[in-house]
């Protein structure tokens, strides 16, 4: 199947901008959030998808760190539509599926990739920051360097940043919208999908006993 290699969406002052929602909507500014920034990036293009409106586009993302919010903001695929779908393997992997052409593609981050190569003085200082540790001067320091690296990040090569192939993913069905009913003991109303039965009456996960052999 062509897909085209371009990874930009739009001229360079739209994709600014579009990563400054991404800003707002994640809180601040961070690798993570520009991992997934590009990913998305790279994905849309490739996949010519334009951002999903209901589920025409679905992403299954393997962690649940910041790059999960630039994803959203960019392809539209969020939990409460039901095309994002969380699958907690610890991994910088996401696979992004078109719908309309079955077309899909799975980036990883690519383990060759190292920010101590785009900046060798952002990791100490992460480091004093994260521990409470930094002087005030290593505080803007490190925001500075921090700028740096997303910098780097958002220009460099897709393949430099991630290993990126075709897949041919199981497409998930569409959202379903189940019946709410009360949970015997709390009464709160609670989906049929995520009721238990216990001792014949219904309970929600909150209200009931775990029960599993595995050890």
């Amino acid at each position: 199947m062509d897909m085209c290699s371009n990874s930009g969406p739009g001229t360079p002052g739209e994709a600014r901008d579009r990563f400054a929602e991404a800003v707002a909507f994640h809180g601040h500014v961070c690798p993570g959030l520009a991992m997934g920034y590009r990913a998305a990036e790279i994905a849309l293009s490739r996949l010519r998808s334009g951002r999903s409106e209901d589920e025409e586009l679905v992403t299954i993302t393997e962690t649940d760190a910041c790059s999960v919010d630039a994803i959203q903001v960019l392809t539209g695929c969020t939990a409460g539509k039901g095309n994002l779908l969380f699958r907690d393997h610890g991994k910088q992997a996401f696979t992004f599926i078109n719908r309309k052409t079955g077309a899909a593609l799975r980036l990883v981050a690519n383990p060759s990739f190292d920010i101590e190569s785009l900046d060798p003085e952002f990791a100490p200082l992460r480091k004093r920051v994260m521990q409470r540790e930094a002087t005030d001067s290593e505080r803007a320091a490190f925001q500075d360097h921090m700028n740096r690296v997303v910098d780097a990040i958002l220009k460099a090569p897709d393949d430099y940043l991630f290993i990126i192939r075709q897949v041919d993913p199981v497409i998930p069905e569409p959202a379903r919208i189940f019946r709410s009913v009360p949970c015997a003991k709390c009464s709160e109303m609670t989906a049929e999908s995520r009721i238990r039965v216990e001792e014949g009456e219904f309970l929600c996960y909150a209200c009931s006993k775990d029960y599993s052999r595995c050890l």
